[in-house]
């Protein structure tokens, strides 16, 4: 199975490169299944129905949230109506929606997505995302129901995305870190046949402060002193992601590529 990840959509240029690249791609790459995390896609803060469905139009099979998973208050009820839309499966108790769901891929075959929030550096004091993820993969063993099991950990510390991608070696086919925004170089099998990247990146203009206009957060860090409200920065969008293949029979990864496409990266597929 050929799956692509697609890390955080930034604002209005992270959307128009979703639209404009991923339709071209899903054909060119023979993608089987395609998730996009979309927490940041309106106005850097949070996910509108209106976007979601962009997103989905565009080609993406699931779109996962993260900790700004409400700021937009129409997701509230939108993912009740939505079932393409995954939050995190630690995030408050009764809240709306879902934190993981099995999905059918374009070639017929199941697939299971996951979230987690991680806990260290975070603003909120989310519930242990280990053991979230552990019920859930327990009833779900990779190469069973599950051809393919992705797990999108959101999260601000490398250290925990890693000891997340070693947690579920063996038991999902991607772990994939995201919420930092920049790409990690570290693309690789795990020894249980897991593919892992410790943070996909972001759908987004480079040419900024994590997405955001340049102008705000320097004058922040300079003098320490606010003076506007941060804005998504405008310009063209990198996609960046992650593209794995897996074995059709175990659900493990065969193969890991980082991806870069559009924008100021250097420029990396399959």
């Amino acid at each position: 199975m050929k799956i692509l990840f697609l890390g955080d959509v930034m604002g209005r240029a992270g959307r128009r490169a979703v639209a404009e690249n991923l339709p071209r791609l899903r054909d060119e790459w023979k993608l089987d299944f395609v998730v996009v995390n979309g927490e940041n896609a309106s106005n850097g803060m949070g996910l509108s129905g209106d976007h979601a469905k962009g997103l989905l139009d565009a080609g993406a099979d699931c779109l996962t949230l993260g900790d700004h998973a409400f700021d937009q208050r129409d997701m509230l009820q939108f993912i009740e109506q939505e079932p393409r839309i995954i939050r995190p499966v630690n995030y408050a108790k009764g809240a709306p929606g879902r934190g993981h769901r099995l999905f059918t891929a374009r070639n017929g075959r199941k697939v299971l997505v996951a979230q987690v929030l991680g806990q260290v550096f975070m603003k909120r004091a989310f519930d242990d995302p280990f053991s979230a993820l552990d019920g859930v993969l327990k009833s779900y063993p990779l190469g069973g129901q599950a051809a393919a099991v992705l797990v999108d950990v959101h999260c601000e510390a490398t250290s925990e995305k890693m000891a997340a991608g070693h947690f579920c070696d063996g038991r999902a086919s991607l772990v994939v870190g995201t919420h930092t925004h920049v790409p990690t170089a570290d693309a690789q099998i795990l020894p249980g046949g897991t593919a892992f990247l410790s943070d996909a990146g972001m759908c987004g203009d480079y040419d900024s402060v994590i997405g955001m206009d340049k102008a705000e957060p320097m004058r922040r860090f300079i003098t320490g002193m606010p003076k506007g409200r941060f804005t998504p920065a405008l310009g063209e969008a990198t996609l960046s992601g992650v593209y794995v293949e897996t074995d059709d029979q175990t659900g493990k990864a065969k193969r890991i590529a980082m991806i870069r496409q559009g924008g100021r990266l250097a420029q990396a597929a399959p």
